[in-house]
């Protein structure tokens, strides 16, 4: 980042350049934990002990702020993303994957798994969406049902980062709450009775992904995340505070892209001039700094705003989102084009980029679902 700023205070700058120390120590196992759909025991043993897991649970329980750090989360993806994909799931899946016990979890449940999670003992998984169920998440079909002392858990979640990994899985689910349906999350451990996994998709990026069968597994009532029926309030809550997040990922994809470039057209001349003086391409490195400098810039404040208030922020943090990401694409493409044949090679950090910063435009929140629910706060606004 240009040194003209300094957006970040003391304690965010610490966590920062721990951060750049844990993506350099990770390097040398990027290539293979990026390939890898289980999560790669080097990787995970890297995180373990900088402790910057720390940073996703509040402080009660072991945790680094007195409550997840939206700010603090970003920096950290920026710099773990530069190094390997792998090692920034595994990171932000800890805050995704807790959040809603660390807002909505009993006492025994709070105690039992956030120290955990902050140590990396634990792999936290959000479970929400199904086989036939993605951005429309009220169409889901799993059910919760209340049963005495233990709520009963049916149903097949699908495209779960950590499935098949996860200590345990936050579950979204229907059930009948009053005359009417709702919808609950609730805490189910991964080794409970009837729980299954597999790991029927890979994606281009590869990635820990599983799908998840409950087949009327059974929890106690304290594993309840929130009310009965409220359980879209946890996952509102969590989009609010890690979104932003994935802004910071992108950025930190953009800008190793961008340095691979730099080497590549800096070191290596055609026609008696380095590359990077050359035909179009000085402009192409100098528009993809730009595009660098402006997203970070604007996710820094978004992530700071989120802090203090998530879901108020909400849509400043899907337009951080979607502009990073957007901005990821373009950058890390120029980049391949500005290298030419040595952009192509396969196993190249270069083409790890490449194939990371694609998914980034879908998943917490596909850009084209981000800008019809920002399209319709923009005009609902304006007729106020």
């Amino acid at each position: 980042m240009s040194g003209q700023f300094s957006p970040l205070g003391a304690e965010h700058v610490a966590l920062q350049d721990r951060a750049r120390d844990l993506a350099q120590l990770c390097l040398p196992h990027a290539e293979r934990a990026d390939e890898s759909d289980c999560i790669d025991a080097d990787v995970l043993k890297l995180l373990k002990d900088s402790g910057l897991a720390a940073v996703q649970v509040p402080a009660a329980y072991g945790g680094h702020f007195e409550s997840p750090d939206s700010l603090a989360v970003t920096i950290v993806r920026e710099q773990l993303a530069a190094s390997s994909s792998h090692l920034d799931s595994l990171f932000a899946m800890q805050g995704i994957g807790s959040y809603a016990i660390s807002v909505g979890g009993s006492d025994e449940v709070k105690e039992h798994w956030l120290p955990r999670v902050a140590s990396m003992d634990a792999i936290a998984a959000l479970a929400l969406t199904e086989p036939d169920v993605g951005s429309d998440l009220k169409a889901l079909t799993t059910t919760i049902v209340a049963d005495g002392d233990e709520v009963v858990v049916t149903g097949t979640k699908s495209f779960i980062t950590n499935g098949g990994d996860a200590s345990y899985y936050c579950v979204l689910g229907k059930e009948e709450v009053g005359d009417g349906v709702g919808y609950s999350l609730v805490l189910v451990p991964a080794d409970t009775l009837g729980v299954t996994t597999s790991r029927p998709h890979q994606i281009m990026a590869p990635h820990v992904l599983g799908d998840i069968e409950f087949d009327a597994v059974r929890v106690p009532v304290s594993h309840r995340l929130g009310a009965p029926g409220k359980g879209f309030g946890l996952v509102l809550a969590t989009l609010a505070t890690f979104r932003v997040s994935v802004a910071g990922a992108a950025i930190g994809t953009a800008q190793a892209a961008l340095d691979d470039a730099l080497t590549h057209t800096t070191g290596r001349e055609q026609f008696g001039t380095p590359l990077a003086r050359l035909g179009p391409v000085p402009q192409m490195l100098a528009m993809s700094w730009t595009e660098i400098e402006m997203a970070r810039s604007f996710t820094y404040q978004v992530a700071r705003a989120a802090a203090c208030d998530p879901t108020g922020s909400l849509h400043l943090s899907s337009m951080a989102k979607i502009g990073a990401t957007e901005v990821a694409g373009r950058v890390v493409d120029r980049s391949v084009q500005v290298m030419g044949r040595f952009g192509l090679v396969r196993g190249s950090r270069i083409e790890r980029l490449y194939r990371a910063a694609r998914p980034m435009r879908v998943y917490e929140g596909a850009t084209e679902v981000l800008l019809d629910a920002l399209s319709k706060q923009l005009i609902r606004g304006h007729r106020q």
